[in-house]
């Protein structure tokens, strides 16, 4: 027996990777559903999403669940809690997907900007093809102070940093259309 975080399963995706169960996917999803079935800044999100997470603790043996499972118990919540609602709009897709800026630095080697930015690319190329709609990329402070070889921050910081966000922008811009893509940059 595998014993998993939290008591948690994991998440198979379609494409047969597993992920990590994360509670901020399902209350993005949640909230996109009531939003189109009408109901501004709808609360009980957060609330539903702590139902799923009891449920799949407790009640699911199974090491890993699939997105459509997933699905079916926030559609039976949804159900008992009298949102029914707000279910055909329920479309979970798939999970964020996270990326350290910093990790790519110590790859690409401290001060070799181009190779960062290769690297960068070809991340964000791949997350984007997992079908994510949500990326988060995390340490952008620390990782341009390391290309820039700084201790302290400059102007010339300043400036990577803004070179940075503007090439994530132009990479997101280039993922099919049909996609709404939200990206974080911290």
């Amino acid at each position: 027996m595998i014993a998993l975080a939290d008591g948690m399963p994991l998440v198979k995706l379609e494409n047969g990777r597993v992920v990590a169960f994360q509670s901020d996917w399902i209350v993005r999803a949640l909230a996109k559903a009531a939003l189109k079935a009408g109901y501004q800044n709808w609360w009980m999100a957060e609330v539903v999403t702590e139902a799923l997470v009891h449920h799949l603790a407790c009640h699911v043996e199974a090491n890993a669940v699939t997105v459509p499972q997933v699905a079916e118990v926030v559609a039976e919540v949804l159900q008992v809690i009298g949102y029914s609602e707000i279910s055909p709009f329920f479309a979970p897709g798939v999970p964020s997907e996270r990326l350290n800026l910093v990790d790519l630095v110590r790859e690409a080697g401290s001060g070799y900007e181009l190779a960062f930015f290769h690297r960068l690319r070809d991340r964000l190329q791949f997350l984007l093809g997992t079908g994510t709609t949500d990326v988060d990329l995390v340490g952008l402070a620390p990782c341009v102070k390391q290309l820039r070889a700084r201790k302290s921050w400059s102007r010339g910081c300043d400036d990577l940093q803004e070179e940075i966000v503007s090439f994530v922008r132009t990479q997101t811009l280039q993922a099919p259309a049909e996609r709404e893509i939200s990206v974080q940059v911290r």
